[in-house]
């Protein structure tokens, strides 16, 4: 998976857009997302109206480096500023209580922000260009309609989003393909102790470990938050997932009525998928490690989803701590 090299240009274009109130397809390590001016209540309002999203539902302010944090957050734990330090740029979330500077049309409603500085090169380069003496940021949910499959490549928002006059954003900033593949990893510090809001690459024993302390997962009472509602990340195919032992046996039975299905499992449990001869849409292998499954995985359930099936079924992925990020989106999808 290569990153072209920064396109200076089309990132100059992108600044301008954005000054300019506009939306951006903006991509990230993570996956592409929808790009505008954090201090502007219309361009901000223009992306949950892109998206479909409710307005109740946060957003995440994407921001040049560490240094910004105090331009957006107050009372800032010390802990905050460790986890910024080892992990930014990266796949990192904070929630730290808000300034007045940011307005409740980012946030929610709430009194909390999210904050996170990404490391693809072409965010970065547009955030340092963009981000001037008052360390101006980017909200940037996911760049798809509400509830759907997160984009990992500039492919998915043209399918989904578009840009205009047909579709709905301005431009799309095309860096190649997202090397980890799902949303960042989400951590609460807005009351005290550090909580999980949300997993992703960067796990809790990785917190933990940087942090010297427990980091559990946030309770009801945690702010709401990006990726947390039950059913998200959903191919309009329905999803079902299946234990690898009876995965071969599930998809037999579904099948004998002459419906069809799209699978994606370990070669071995397609292999035993094989003798049955059921009727089979698409198979696609699942990648071996966490990282990889994750950064393959939103690209396969598109793939998946297009592939004109009655239904997907996915084989569940190993029960370990470091697969809890890619449990996670499988079961929003599968909701």
């Amino acid at each position: 998976m290569t990153t072209p090299p920064v396109d200076l240009q089309a990132v100059e274009r992108a600044r301008a857009i954005l000054e300019a109130g506009g939306l951006v397809a903006l991509p990230t390590e993570t996956v592409y997302g929808l790009a505008a001016d954090a201090d502007n209540e219309a361009a901000v309002t223009a992306t949950f109206e892109a998206k479909g999203r409710p307005k109740d539902h946060p957003l995440i302010v994407h921001v040049c480096g560490p240094e910004a944090i105090d331009a957006w957050a107050e009372d800032v734990p010390e802990s905050a500023r460790v986890l910024a330090r080892a992990y930014w740029p990266g796949p990192l979330t904070l929630v730290l209580k808000k300034k007045p500077r940011c307005g409740l049309f980012v946030t929610g409603g709430q009194d909390t922000v999210a904050l996170r500085c990404p490391s693809h090169p072409w965010a970065h380069a547009l955030l340092k260009a963009f981000a001037g003496p008052t360390m101006k940021g980017l909200t940037a949910p996911s760049c798809n309609t509400f509830g759907r499959i997160s984009p990992s490549c500039a492919e998915h928002v043209r399918e989904d989003l578009g840009v205009k006059p047909e579709g709905k954003l301005d431009m799309i900033l095309d860096g190649g393909p997202c090397e980890f593949g799902i949303e960042s990893t989400m951590v609460n510090l807005s009351s005290g102790e550090p909580t999980i809001l949300r997993h992703g690459v960067v796990t809790r024993a990785m917190l933990e470990e940087t942090l010297g302390c427990p980091v559990p997962d946030a309770g009801s009472n945690a702010p709401r938050a990006s990726g947390r509602l039950k059913s998200h990340y959903a191919p309009r195919t329905k999803l079902e997932l299946v234990a690898p032992e009876a995965l071969a046996e599930r998809v037999a039975a579904w099948t004998q009525e002459g419906r069809t299905a799209a699978v994606m499992a370990r070669a071995s449990t397609l292999e035993a998928l094989e003798a049955l001869d059921a009727p089979v849409r698409l198979k696609l292998v699942s990648p071996e490690t966490h990282l990889e499954y994750g950064a393959r995985l939103y690209e396969a359930l598109h793939e998946l989803d297009h592939a004109g099936a009655d239904r997907i079924f996915i084989e569940m992925p190993p029960e370990a701590p470091e697969w809890t990020a890619v449990h996670d989106r499988l079961g929003r999808a599968a909701a």
